[in-house]
């Protein structure tokens, strides 16, 4: 099957089912119109006035430069469990969200290094992604034995084995784990280990997660994405994501230059510095 092309998951159905919202699985119509038309008056907003220089730091992200996406009709991404929501948390993942936050509350800006790898635009939790206010893009390049994945957001590619060559040492840990695929019939699956224990995403997880993605074409313009997430050190069950993907016409994908261009924290040292050179 061909699955090559741009594919965008930008939608504004949150990843949990909100509270109010609890044994509903799908919106009315007339709630997805409401919902998209709310999205497109915020994002036509120039909102230089609605936020506080302190709350918007050189006037720097306008809505106009966001990219949300629309609703899918769900009232969630996540559709196993059927509550919507994630699974409880483990004791041992308990105590490390409790330490991990215990550790920023006091320790986030004790250096330049202490800050996160997403804010120095280096990875981006995305493998499995959740859509976010930009960049929600796929490119999907198949090729013999190999299928790669680029993400727009920070322009991380996967380069997917389909040979059935075993996973890396466990020693050997990425950013984006390790992936290897195969076909089931028309579905292209993705599994991915190896993750490093400084790897986010954008729900708890740790090094031992395992995301297995499936990836099936339902028409010309989309493709059926799932993930399901397994790390029996984090949650008490496996929990998965439904993530429609469609081709957005016309869409280019441009240079991510988010790191080259990112000198915020060059700035605050030069900063610091100075306040240092001018201290009596």
């Amino acid at each position: 099957p061909d699955l090559q092309g741009i594919w965008s998951y930008a939608t504004i159905t949150p990843l949990q089912r909100p509270g109010d919202l609890v044994g509903r699985e799908f919106l009315t119509a007339e709630e997805v119109a409401e919902q998209n038309r709310g999205e497109a008056i915020r994002a036509s907003s120039e909102r230089r006035g609605e936020l506080t220089a302190e709350r918007d730091l050189a006037l720097a992200y306008n809505q106009v430069w966001w990219d949300r996406g629309t609703s899918t009709g769900r009232t969630a991404l996540i559709v196993d469990p059927t509550d919507g929501r994630l699974p409880s948390l483990t004791p041992e993942a308990e105590q490390r969200q409790a330490e991990g936050r215990a550790y920023r509350r006091n320790h986030a800006y004790d250096s330049w290094v202490d800050r996160p790898l997403q804010e120095r635009c280096m990875t981006y939790q995305r493998v499995p992604p959740v859509p976010s206010g930009y960049s929600n893009t796929y490119q999907i390049v198949q090729s013999p034995g190999y299928v790669a994945i680029l993400n727009e957001m920070i322009h991380d590619v996967r380069v997917v084995p389909l040979d059935g060559r075993s996973p890396l040492d466990q020693r050997i840990r990425q950013w984006n784990g390790d992936s290897r695929g195969y076909w089931d019939q028309d579905t292209l699956v993705v599994e991915t280990t190896n993750y490093r224990d400084t790897t986010t995403w954008r729900f708890p997880g740790s090094q031992a997660l395992r995301a297995v993605e499936r990836f099936t074409r339902v028409g010309a313009d989309s493709i059926d994405y799932r993930f399901t997430i397994h790390d029996d050190t984090t949650y008490t069950r496996p929990w998965t994501v439904e993530l429609p993907l469609t081709s957005p016409p016309g869409y280019v994908i441009y240079e991510y230059a988010c790191h080259e261009g990112n000198i915020s924290i060059a700035h605050v040292l030069a900063g610091a510095r100075a306040e240092e050179r001018a201290a009596p």
